[in-house]
C-alpha cells in the first residue's frame, strides 16, 4: 500500500516556490538534482517538465520511477507516478494560480500539451 502525505507535508510542499528533485539511477545512486516548480491539487503533489518529455531530468525519472525531493522543509523519498490525464486541467489551473506572476510565455509552456504529457504525481515511499 502506498504511503500518503501528511496534511503538514502537503501544505509545506504545495506552498513551496520550488522543489529540488533527483531520480534514482540504474546503479541506485541519485541523479544530479534539479530545481523545478511544484503544485498541489487536493491530496496530491504534482510536477511536470516545462520542456516536455525531451528534458533530461524527466527522462531520468522513467528509469526506476523513484527518487528524492526537498521542498518547504520536507525531505522525502518518493515514487514518480504517471498522473491520470483527467487531472491535467486542475494541474494547469494550479500552475496558473501559483506561478501566474511569472512571464506569460513561461506559464504557457508549463501548461502546454508537451508539458502536460509529463505530469507526475509524487507519492511518498
Amino acid at each position: 500500500m502506498a504511503k500518503a502525505w501528511t496534511d503538514d507535508e502537503l501544505d509545506r510542499v504545495g506552498s513551496a516556490e520550488e522543489l529540488v528533485i533527483a531520480s534514482v539511477r540504474h546503479d541506485g545512486a541519485l541523479s544530479k538534482q534539479r530545481t523545478i516548480w511544484v503544485v498541489r491539487v487536493g491530496d496530491g503533489i504534482y510536477v511536470r517538465s516545462v520542456y516536455g518529455p525531451v528534458s533530461h531530468w524527466f527522462r531520468t525519472t522513467r528509469t526506476r520511477q523513484e527518487g528524492h525531493i526537498r521542498a518547504g522543509g520536507v525531505d522525502k523519498d518518493v515514487s514518480f507516478l504517471d498522473a491520470d490525464h483527467d487531472i491535467n486541467g486542475q494541474v494547469d489551473s494550479a500552475y496558473r494560480s501559483k506561478y501566474g506572476h511569472y512571464a506569460a510565455e513561461i506559464i504557457k509552456a508549463i501548461t502546454s500539451p508537451e508539458a502536460s504529457s509529463t505530469t507526475m504525481r509524487l507519492v511518498p515511499r
